[in-house]
């Protein structure tokens, strides 16, 4: 290192650590690096109850067998609603409303998992004249059979992973308690002869 660039360098330091009025515009904080913001985590976006999703879909077929327009029944069926399915119901309903064919229409909803399956019932629907609102309830019977199904697998595996250790618990208790005496008795009567 030259002589000059670490007398630069000793009067920097000593400014920057010696006692008194502080040099008006010289701030440690000018010579660093600017601390980058913790990067976020990415959240994923809140996964729809299918319960709800499953209610929505009753109420939707409801609405259409009691004769409102498409539009106007998935508006009411998603007002108050919050979430992506919501969300994309809303879209469709807005374009629906004025007067997109099906595939355009329907769009938004393909483009939502929660409700792409009903956008693609719906557009069939619009091309062979078959009732929509059917469609909704077999989507509602379909989601609360697959998770009727869930929780009787869930069950099942918790019967399966408890006997593990009941069988440990027991397995000791029962040779101590109804084999150890069989054998000891049987011991004691193969001695006396």
């Amino acid at each position: 290192m030259s002589g000059g660039t670490l007398a630069v360098a000793l009067i920097g330091a000593a400014l920057l650590t010696l006692p008194g009025r502080p040099v008006p515009g010289l701030r440690l904080a000018a010579l660093l690096p600017a601390p980058r913001a913790p990067a976020r985590p990415r959240r994923r976006p809140p996964k729809a109850d299918p319960l709800e999703l499953a209610a929505t879909w009753d109420l939707l077929a409801a609405c259409l067998r009691a004769g409102q327009p498409v539009p106007a029944a998935l508006r009411a069926v998603t007002e108050g609603a919050a979430g992506p399915e919501a969300d994309a119901l809303r879209a469709a309903a807005g374009l629906l409303e004025l007067g997109a064919d099906a595939d355009e229409g329907w769009a938004p909803a393909l483009g939502c998992p929660g409700t792409a399956e009903f956008a693609r019932a719906a557009k069939r629907t619009a091309r062979s004249g078959t009732t929509l609102a059917d469609a909704a309830r077999d989507l509602a019977q379909d989601i609360r059979a697959g998770l009727s199904d869930r929780a009787e697998a869930r069950a099942q595996r918790a019967g399966v992973l408890i006997a593990g250790p009941l069988g440990l618990c027991f397995l000791p208790a029962f040779v101590c308690l109804g084999v150890v005496p069989v054998v000891l008795g049987l011991a004691g009567r193969l001695t006396v002869f």
